[in-house]
């Protein structure tokens, strides 16, 4: 390829990682809202949270693309650049689906841990937040990571709005070039030390909030195997 076709490549990548870090951001904070409604003590709050996890996991992110973009404007009277509009489109589908981590993870955190902070007379957000939240979060790393590599590959729906995001550039240049098994192979290099990066990127920080609760995994070369001490029948140790 020519260094033209490839700049165009590399808008593409911008493309993709801005739309990639806003609509991460979006769907974390979803998630967290989420997710912690669904743990609430009001039934309407449950109700609420469960009813928008429900209907955004139910729902092809495609054609939350297209009602966003094509469908809200005309109906209110605005229009949505494409990359807001795909940010809105993939950050509440996706984070619909980090509430079911985030209550999973919540859920999953030891009873005597919250009886504890009853007893310590902590109202409900000190109990989630000093005691619930540091406990679970590092359990939620790992999921959370599986998540941000499918929303990684999710961005590429944005490219029927038009937007020139790494899968429409690919496009283009399969279409001046007329080869696609060289184009597609370098898109998928690329989608691939993308989602690479973000996977050691998890992983480092998995380690770092485990550390800050006590659960810091043990490498195995420093971890003796030892062999139990038995007895025979005359009391000597074998």
């Amino acid at each position: 390829m020519t260094s033209g076709l490839w700049e165009l490549v590399l808008r593409g990548v911008w493309v993709t990682v801005q739309l990639l870090v806003l609509s991460s951001l979006l769907a974390t904070a979803v998630s967290f809202v989420v997710g912690v409604a669904r743990t609430h003590r009001l039934w309407i709050v449950r109700f609420l949270a469960g009813f928008y996890t429900e209907v955004f996991r139910g729902t092809s992110a495609l054609v939350m693309i297209f009602w966003v973009f094509f469908v809200l404007p005309p109906a209110f009277g605005w229009q949505l650049v494409p990359l807001w509009a795909g940010t809105l489109a993939l950050g509440l589908t996706y984070g619909a689906y980090g509430s079911e981590i985030v209550r999973g993870a919540l859920a999953a955190v030891d009873p005597a841990q919250r009886e504890g902070g009853i007893a310590l007379s902590f109202t409900p957000w000190q109990r989630m937040k000093l005691i619930l939240l540091p406990q679970a979060v590092p359990e939620m790393i790992p999921p959370f990571s599986n998540l941000l590599i499918e929303l990684l590959k999710g961005t590429a729906l944005v490219s029927i709005m038009g937007m020139g995001d790494l899968a429409f550039s690919g496009n283009l240049i399969r279409l001046a070039l007329q080869e696609s098994a060289e184009i597609y192979t370098y898109i998928l290099i690329i989608y691939f030390v993308i989602a690479f990066l973000l996977t050691r990127t998890m992983r480092g920080l998995e380690k770092k909030l485990k550390a800050g609760v006590g659960k810091t995994p043990t490498p195995k070369k420093d971890v003796e195997l030892k062999r139990p001490e038995t007895t025979n029948a005359g009391g000597a140790v074998r």
